[in-house]
């Protein structure tokens, strides 16, 4: 009898390690569906952010008073644009790169001076590679967010030179 009361308490010790072992499972998989999320979530973000700067570059450049345009030589001009009477505020902050979660962003410089854009510094694959659409269809088959560029193209005016 003594030998039964064992090898049901080695059935029960069994069953326990098996619960364990798949509550463990769950957890993993629980956890890399949250950090998969987190990181679209901040996929997100650098969309939202760096059309912000970009709209901020373009909002910089096209009050530049005078005739000739420039682009801001630093990014905490867009913040406070000191070139007026009164200052003006083309950026409400500077962001993190919702990426790497550290302050600083790659430049993109204008022929002229100036920065026209910025992109990540981030060596990571992005989720979303492909079915972006209108002013974001260049981000389709980038191979990581480095390659992500948010840049002010300004709006070229032709010029009509019809024979008189």
């Amino acid at each position: 009898m003594r030998s039964g009361r064992l090898s049901a308490t080695g059935f029960v010790l069994i069953g326990m390690f098996m619960l364990i072992m798949l509550s463990g499972l769950v957890m993993v998989q629980a956890s890399m569906r949250w950090q998969t999320q987190v990181l679209r979530e901040r996929e997100q973000e650098l969309l939202k952010v760096g059309l912000a700067y970009r709209d901020a570059i373009g909002r910089y450049y096209n009050q530049t008073p005078g005739v000739v345009k420039t682009f801001p030589p630093t990014l905490e001009v867009l913040q406070e644009d000191t070139r007026f009477p009164t200052a003006r505020r083309h950026l409400r902050k500077a962001y993190l790169d919702p990426i790497t979660q550290r302050e600083g962003w790659g430049l993109v410089m204008a022929p002229s001076g100036g920065i026209m854009g910025i992109y990540s510094l981030s060596d990571k694959a992005p989720f979303k590679t492909k079915g972006y659409r209108g002013e974001l269809q260049h981000l389709n088959d980038k191979r990581y967010y480095g390659e992500w560029y948010f840049v002010y193209l300004p709006q070229t005016v032709a010029v009509n030179t019809g024979g008189v």
